[in-house]
């Protein structure tokens, strides 16, 4: 033992930091000895259960709620670790086991094929249609005009890639549904294909009114192949002027003036309307098809009822047929060079 540990005055002041360890911290100090002042060491005074850091976060807890009083002896640690022990074993739940000789088996049965989510759809549908296959059906021509949802929608939908013609399938069975009789149509088949019918349809349809301006003149766009043109149709004596010019010049070939003029000769309204029109892009035979389409839309904002007659003269639908483009390696879009076997 040293000189130091053995001094009266160096024992007075370890006593004194005892004390003030105490007051700060709040507990009870537990001595091994009755007199400290003959104790060999200072390191046999201080004996705590825990740490002095845990001592001081347990103090500032205490000082928040002074409602709470515990007892010294389950602050420590292995009281708290057995409270802790016996709260979990409390809460904890028992395990699920299989049974023996028992496999897990997908819920759905096309797990294994790559993309579920598809074929389960897929499959719905098929159902469905084998289901109510007797059901009387329309004619393609009286079901309502119906918009489904895109491939890249239908895609988000299946959660995965789809090919394009299993996408054509997909709405090849959906027209077949939609053609059922509405009046038998039953509701699980309306509740499928309005998961598949576009959100937004029903504001697309929603068009501008044609209207007659204060001149009485008619309005009318036309598309063909690559042209466009613009038409308006007002009351007259039958003048028809292209791009500023009489008719007969700007298109000399007789078939395309007879185009152009064929919707008002199905109706006899060839000497009742003048027609003046602007076309650009495309050829000849092109804006001749886009003028022919403009004067058939300005006629039916002057007389709808004239529909079913210019619908039976092919006039009313746009004409989708545009040339094929010229493909790598050929010399067109599908004549090849001569090939030589010697």
């Amino acid at each position: 033992m040293s000189s130091a540990t053995r001094n009266p005055f160096s024992m007075t002041c370890c006593l004194r930091a005892l004390l003030e360890d105490a007051s700060f911290t709040g507990r009870s100090l537990r001595i091994t000895a009755t007199r400290p002042r003959i104790l060999s060491s200072y390191q046999q005074v201080r004996t705590f259960a825990v740490t002095p850091r845990r001592m001081q976060n347990e103090t500032t807890n205490k000082n928040e709620d002074d409602d709470v009083d515990v007892d010294a002896a389950a602050q420590t640690i292995t009281a708290k670790y057995k409270k802790l022990r016996e709260r979990d074993g409390e809460e904890e739940e028992e395990e699920f086991q299989l049974p023996v000789g028992s496999r897990v088996v997908p819920v759905s049965p096309s797990y294994f094929t790559g993309n579920s989510a598809f074929f389960d759809s897929w499959f719905t549908l098929k159902d469905l249609l084998y289901k109510y296959q007797t059901l009387p059906t329309i004619l393609p021509s009286e079901v309502p005009r119906t918009a489904w949802r895109t491939l890249p929608d239908f895609r988000s939908m299946a959660g995965g890639t789809v090919q394009a013609s299993k996408y054509k399938k997909v709405r090849a069975v959906l027209q077949r549904l939609n053609r059922i009789q509405p009046d038998l149509m039953p509701d699980e088949v309306k509740t499928v294909l309005d998961n598949y019918r576009r959100p937004d349809f029903a504001a697309m349809q929603r068009r501008r009114p044609k209207i007659i301006d204060r001149f009485g003149r008619a309005r009318a766009a036309g598309r063909r192949k690559t042209s466009n043109a613009e038409a308006y149709l007002v009351e007259g004596s039958g003048g028809c002027y292209v791009n500023g010019k009489p008719l007969y010049e700007m298109f000399p070939r007789v078939v395309d003036r007879e185009s152009i003029l064929w919707p008002l000769k199905v109706t006899n309204r060839v000497d009742r309307y003048n027609v003046w029109a602007s076309s650009r892009g495309g050829g000849i035979s092109g804006q001749a098809g886009a003028i022919t389409l403009a004067v058939t839309k300005a006629l039916l904002t002057h007389e709808p009822l004239l529909k079913p007659v210019l619908r039976r003269a092919g006039v009313i639908t746009r004409d989708p047929r545009t040339v094929e483009r010229k493909k790598h390696g050929k010399l067109k879009a599908r004549d090849m060079p001569a090939w030589v076997a010697r």
